[in-house]
């Protein structure tokens, strides 16, 4: 008799999927319109088993914000790596950025979790660390002083927005 063999996941790799799951229901929804019953559902896991792996649902939303967080700072360094003088660095960065406005829901994750932490005092301290966290990274990436530091973050989120919203005349001009 032939024996079954299951393909089960790691703990890591359930983690894993649910941080994903969850990115998009949070992207799709929002933080507070998401609750873990609709993660769970997306994962196909029941939703205690959420709770065996994050303490509670703003634990799971700060690990899929601090993801985008790492994913943009690790592709905001490695751009300027490539590349010498700060003008430079920064188009490099710009140029890196571009792949986060063509994913929909990586960019929605980033929009959902301002507007979060703009309405949550309870989130705001931890959202603004992360965004604060880029913020240094790129300063220190590129030497860049604050005047132009000022200008690579407010063309980010000008981007940001046309990208949110299809804005065609924002998309032509690119990174």
């Amino acid at each position: 008799m032939a024996v079954a063999t299951t393909n089960r996941m790691t703990g890591e790799e359930r983690r894993e999927h649910v941080l994903a799951a969850a990115k998009r229901e949070f992207a799709e929804n929002g933080y507070h319109a998401t609750s873990t019953t609709r993660i769970a559902k997306r994962a196909g896991i029941s939703q205690p088993y959420i709770y065996a792996l994050f303490p509670d649902k703003r634990t799971l939303f700060l690990a899929v914000y601090d993801a985008t967080v790492a994913r943009v700072t690790a592709a905001f360094v490695a751009a300027a790596e490539s590349v010498e003088g700060i003008d430079e660095k920064l188009a490099a960065m710009g140029e890196a950025y571009s792949e986060f406005l063509e994913d929909r829901v990586e960019l929605q994750c980033q929009l959902q979790a301002h507007a979060a932490a703009a309405g949550d005092p309870d989130l705001q301290a931890d959202i603004r660390a992360g965004f604060s966290s880029i913020w240094r990274a790129v300063a220190k990436a590129t030497g860049a002083d604050q005047e132009r530091l000022v200008a690579f973050f407010a063309y980010g989120m000008l981007l940001n927005v046309g990208a949110a919203l299809d804005l065609p005349e924002v998309a032509e001009k690119g990174c």
